[in-house]
């Protein structure tokens, strides 16, 4: 959650495990209004765009974007954003095959 879009009151105080369990189990209407419409944390916009959060950075994104800012970006796809896609899928094969090849090191040694 992107702290900043929660209300003052939310902000200032701090909550039990027991009361953020409780949130999470029936969340009000303004967490359930932050979680569809945003502004979301750049975690959860480098997720939903498919991109790093540096990719994000190199892309000029540098603040908290809403759900219909993320939404234009993929439809309008951007160069940075087709670029930096490309590169982050590049990444995650890479590190797939690392993993398989440390996994199959693992096992035969």
């Amino acid at each position: 959650m992107y702290l900043p879009a929660t209300p003052a009151e939310f902000q200032a105080n701090p909550i039990t495990r027991a009361e953020l369990a409780a949130l999470q189990a029936d969340p009000p209407q303004w967490l359930k209004d932050l979680r569809k419409n945003g502004p979301h944390p750049k975690n959860l916009v480098a997720a939903k765009l498919g991109v790093s959060i540096a990719g994000l950075a190199r892309g000029g994104v540098t603040e908290a974007l809403t759900t219909n800012e993320i939404n234009q970006l993929l439809d309008d796809k951007p160069e940075w954003l087709v670029a930096e896609r490309e590169s982050y899928q590049s990444v995650l094969r890479e590190e797939r095959r690392l993993k398989a090849l440390h996994d199959d090191r693992a096992r035969e040694g």
